[in-house]
């Protein structure tokens, strides 16, 4: 990477963190010992749920979040069209069918209102979906309370994607809490809040959902003897209960998250602290649209999201986007919707099926935000973001 390039995003990674991923090549277990439940131990104390899975990746998390609710063949799953392809396959690789709900204009995330209008329609064509996926888009809690009360009435699950919103607040609560969901996912990804390299986890108040995930992120393999057919054989003994998957988080991840959880108040603090200066020096600029906020939530960050007004400016979001990275500000767009990509279209979906997420996509931008990040590389991205845009 060049030296001199801003990135979107990266990992904080401290003199702690590193000390603790080599106690851990030094100990006995490289896996399955005792730092992937602490980790988990640490995540449900800060998000105030009850159990925790930890895998691999988030794309993990949802799979067996998705069986462990018992979608399968015949199943509708819902999720947003502005997400990452995770959020959608998670429900293909369950032999479900997978459909959109459009996104709300001001805040990106899944539109209550569209919802709404959709489950009226699903309900009179029979066609109502089993679980729903709101996706929690660059650290903002989606409308959790409006949605659970929309589930109780038309009885589907709800997993949170909150790949995004490890550190978020919700209605004074942590995301995480599950208070209106059925399991929530978090992605421990380098660019994210907190990282264990590549790694994820869900987490849930229902003890035979987390049960039912223990046994699909590992082969589907037990060894308590009452869930056994037949009795034990002996200490060694055990038995594939479940067709699962080897899912499983190192000990070497979930070392890092733990050191990693330590600071992930200092991390979410200054992400908040760099979104105000964005905010601040954008918020007067004809050209830009900045992301509104609910002041039900109080967002992690992850992301910081721009929308360029087209109809204003005299230069194409292609054009803006490219000036960027030819000036080494490592600029994203998150995300192409899915429901565009080949293989959905393939399914019969077209681009303009869900028009706010194609608005969307054609004017956003991702500008760098990162907890190591600086003032002065911040006043660099805004220097050259103001060139961009003459």
């Amino acid at each position: 990477m060049n030296s001199s390039l801003i990135p979107y995003g990266r990992q904080d990674i401290s003199e702690e963190d590193i000390a603790s991923v080599v106690a851990v090549l030094k100990s006995d277990y490289l896996t399955q010992g005792p730092k992937v439940p602490e980790f988990e131990e640490r995540v449900t104390k800060y998000v105030g749920a009850q159990f925790a899975v930890a895998v691999n990746s988030a794309t993990s998390a949802l799979h067996i979040a998705c069986l462990a609710l018992g979608v399968e063949k015949g199943d509708v799953v819902w999720t947003s069209p502005i997400t990452f392809v995770a959020s959608a396959n998670a429900a293909l690789y369950c032999g479900a069918d997978v459909d959109f709900v459009d996104i709300d204009s001001r805040t990106y995330n899944m539109s209550v209102a569209a919802l709404r209008m959709k489950l009226e329609v699903a309900q009179k064509n029979g066609k109502l979906p089993k679980v729903v996926i709101p996706v929690h888009l660059a650290g903002q809690s989606c409308e959790m309370r409006e949605i659970h009360e929309l589930s109780k009435q038309y009885q589907f699950k709800i997993i949170e994607d909150a790949s995004h919103a490890i550190g978020a607040d919700y209605l004074g609560q942590k995301v995480g809490s599950c208070k209106y969901s059925d399991i929530c996912v978090f992605s421990f990804h380098p660019v994210k809040i907190i990282t264990t390299a590549e790694g994820g986890m869900a987490v849930t108040n229902n003890a035979e959902l987390a049960e039912r995930m223990n046994l699909f992120r590992s082969h589907g393999i037990t060894r308590d003897a009452s869930k056994m057919q037949g009795a034990s054989e002996g200490p060694w003994y055990y038995q594939q209960i479940e067709l699962g998957f080897n899912y499983r988080m190192t000990e070497l991840q979930a070392a890092l998250g733990c050191s990693q959880m330590s600071r992930i108040e200092e991390f979410v603090q200054r992400r908040q602290m760099l979104a105000r200066q964005y905010d601040s020096h954008l918020a007067k600029s004809p050209l830009i649209l900045s992301p509104w906020q609910d002041p039900n939530s109080k967002s992690s960050y992850h992301l910081y999201v721009i929308r360029l007004k087209n109809e204003k400016s005299k230069k194409s979001h292609l054009e803006v986007f490219e000036y960027l990275r030819e000036n080494n500000i490592g600029v994203n767009l998150h995300y192409i919707p899915v429901h565009t990509q080949p293989y959905y279209s393939k399914m019969g979906f077209l681009p303009e099926d869900f028009p706010n997420a194609m608005a969307y996509y054609q004017e956003a931008i991702s500008l760098p935000l990162f907890s190591g990040m600086n003032d002065n590389q911040q006043s660099e991205v805004l220097k050259r973001l103001n060139e961009a845009l003459l």
